[in-house]
């Protein structure tokens, strides 16, 4: 099954969880925040589009105060895959937590929260994973500005 059958499928069960473009994208699909969790779960239980394996959740800072989340998903059964890409604005990043759905979202979302700061919703244990808890900002934001010291311990800003 190819992508344009897949989001025929969500348009037809969720037409108010799908972005609607002028041109739809050839390579993702674009869905609203607030559906996110119905149509997650569809994705997984639907049988006849069983996508039981996340491959990547992925942040991206779109600038213009907005934030973008990427889940790439696969169908181990019926060997199809599929993009979801979520837009979420700078100063409400908010999106529904799957790692309910997909058990290996818990350390993907996770690491999106840690360098973003989109928090997703739901999440069991929803705090940072690759940096200290207190650490200050979101270092893959393109505003982010580094911090000089850490503790007391100066925070190099370029590696010699």
């Amino acid at each position: 099954m190819n992508q344009q059958e897949i989001l025929k499928i969500l348009q037809q069960n969720f037409p108010k969880s799908i972005v609607e473009m002028e041109e739809m994208p050839n390579d993702h699909i674009p869905i609203v925040s607030s559906g996110w969790l119905e149509v997650a779960t569809f994705l997984y239980e639907e049988p006849e589009l069983k996508f039981d394996s996340m491959q990547c959740i992925t942040g991206n800072d779109l600038e213009e105060n907005m934030l973008e989340v990427r889940y790439n998903l696969h169908s181990m059964v019926h060997l199809h895959k599929v993009e979801i890409r979520i837009n979420v604005q700078k100063d409400n990043p908010k999106i529904p937590s799957i790692e309910k759905i997909w058990r290996v979202g818990d350390w993907f979302e996770r690491e999106t929260y840690d360098m973003y700061g989109i928090i997703f919703e739901g999440h069991r244990d929803h705090r940072r994973i690759l940096l200290p808890d207190d650490w200050e900002g979101w270092p893959l934001r393109k505003d982010y500005e580094t911090q000089e010291t850490y503790h007391g311990i100066v925070v190099p800003k370029v590696k010699e």
